[in-house]
């Protein structure tokens, strides 16, 4: 039994000189000297006493060490789990201890205050720094420069991903060697990405979107990759004609679209711009191809699933969709008990799919109630198919507002605020009313200049929408609660305003 994720995303690579990841410093790493790394890496965690199997946190700053970290799991049989730096003790204590994990790694900043949550939960503790402050990097030193790839089946897991979390106890989701290895398959043949790309890669990579979309297909395409820490338009903007594709959260667009220096010679050697991870404005879609010429495509994925669908390469990315269903992916509208809707209608998404995930780790009876015994999983979203395909996501089924015992979607009044004059962004939320049930609030971020009056956006709301829709409260804010992928975390919204119209 071979290692097929391991050969495809890495293997064929390790003798390749070609370069694998530019620094915004100007260094260059190659493929084969990243591989070089992982093996070094692999070594040191099997030399550590790990176990096909056995699951590694990492609690790390995007990083070359990082990356090289996930591929030698991948290489040794381990499951990576990567958790957001942004973690508190207690936090991370949750994951490691749901987890089993046999190891936490960390930055060497933090691995002394991680050193008690390891020891709690049985696991060993490691910081990955740069060789000689002995860390994992020290241990990598002087290993051979290969390793033999640990043979691994397609069921067999890769990584575990925690959800957010939001309404509960976050859960583990399982993802196999051969989840992540047929959507990267998928997206860079539908992408066309080739080894002449190189993606400009400014996403975190504990997320699903950063690691297992972005790098992973660049890896599985032979291409190179552009390594920012983070989104900082300056760095953006003076890396771009290096590049070939970026992918990015609506809201790197957001803020390329309000800075001046964006224009079609900018992005000149630019081929694609992706977006997701959070619904992209109709606007900013207009904006960015005003001033670039070019159009912004959309898709659609989640962590239980990667990538479900996308706009089309080479044919019409509708703005406000997220494009049809990938290949292999079976993706459909259903009513509460599951039966598929006609286009037009709004339900409940499902997917099915080698992309699907295996279930919630040590959570039977939550992976039960999000899975149909077809193997369909049961997202959450709701949306709507067009007569041709393409799917609109219109919000979650948690987000959906009763009032009144009439259906409100969110998406669509916040779709008719956010065209308005004076009007950034918005979220609309449902809030306890005691006559309605809930009644529909909206929280707006205005753009510079006067703010505008919230009785004359309801009057102009009025307009377009029917009066059961309107919000009952127009709320001005600096800003709005987002997390570290840009979603708009409308939990903290309604929690904040839970009171807004009496106890």
């Amino acid at each position: 039994m071979a290692n097929p994720l391991f050969d495809a995303l890495f293997g064929r690579h390790a003798g390749a000189a070609t370069v694998f990841v530019h620094l915004p410093d100007g260094t260059t790493l190659s493929h084969a000297a990243f591989l070089a790394r992982a093996a070094g890496l692999a070594h040191a965690l099997t030399g550590l006493g790990l176990a096909p199997g056995d699951r590694v946190a990492a609690q790390l700053d995007k990083s070359v060490d990082g990356l090289a970290l996930y591929a030698a799991c991948v290489q040794a049989g381990l499951v990576f789990l990567p958790l957001n730096p942004a973690y508190t003790g207690a936090e991370v204590a949750y994951f490691v201890g749901d987890a089993g994990a046999a190891l936490l790694v960390a930055t060497p900043d933090r691995v002394a205050a991680l050193a008690q949550v390891a020891a709690r939960h049985g696991a060993q503790v490691q910081s990955l720094g740069v060789a000689g402050d002995g860390t994992l990097a020290d241990l990598a030193l002087g290993q051979p420069a290969r390793f033999p790839t640990v043979p691994c089946g397609p069921d067999d897991l890769a990584a575990i991903l925690y959800t957010s979390g939001t309404t509960g106890r976050s859960k583990g989701a399982m993802l196999t060697h051969a989840n992540l290895l047929s959507n990267a398959r998928v997206l860079a043949a539908a992408w066309q990405f080739t080894a002449a790309d190189v993606l400009l890669h400014a996403l975190p990579v504990f997320h699903t979107h950063g690691l297992f979309v972005a790098t992973n297909v660049t890896l599985l395409a032979g291409g190179a990759m552009i390594l920012l820490p983070r989104f900082d338009a300056d760095e953006v903007f003076r890396l771009l004609p290096g590049a070939s594709v970026m992918m990015g959260v609506p809201t790197f667009y957001t803020r390329l679209v309000a800075d001046p220096r964006l224009s079609r010679g900018a992005v000149a050697h630019v081929r694609l711009f992706i977006s997701g991870s959070a619904p992209l404005l109709a606007e900013t879609h207009h904006a960015f191809r005003v001033a670039t010429g070019q159009m912004i495509l959309e898709r659609y994925g989640m962590t239980e699933t990667s990538m479900n669908t996308s706009n089309p390469y080479g044919g019409e990315r509708r703005p406000g969709t997220v494009g049809h269903a990938l290949p292999g992916v079976t993706v459909l509208v259903c009513d509460p008990g599951g039966a598929p809707l006609p286009a037009g209608q709004v339900g409940v998404v499902e997917v099915a799919g080698p992309n699907v995930f295996a279930g919630y780790w040590r959570m039977p009876d939550r992976t039960a109630a999000e899975m149909r015994a077809d193997g369909r999983f049961i997202t959450g979203d709701l949306g709507m198919f067009s007569a041709d395909g393409y799917l609109t996501i219109v919000g979650r089924q948690k987000d959906l507002i009763i009032a009144g015992g009439m259906n409100i979607y969110p998406v669509e009044v916040e779709a008719a605020l956010d065209a308005l004059p004076g009007v950034l962004e918005s979220a609309v939320i449902g809030v306890p009313h005691a006559d309605l049930g809930e009644a529909v609030l909206a929280v707006v971020v205005a753009r510079p200049g006067p703010a505008p009056d919230p009785a004359a956006l309801l009057a102009a709301l009025g307009q377009g929408l029917a009066r059961f829709k309107l919000p009952r409260r127009i709320v001005l804010v600096a800003s709005l609660p987002r997390n570290a992928m840009g979603k708009v975390q409308k939990a903290a919204l309604r929690q904040a305003y839970a009171q807004a119209f009496g106890p």
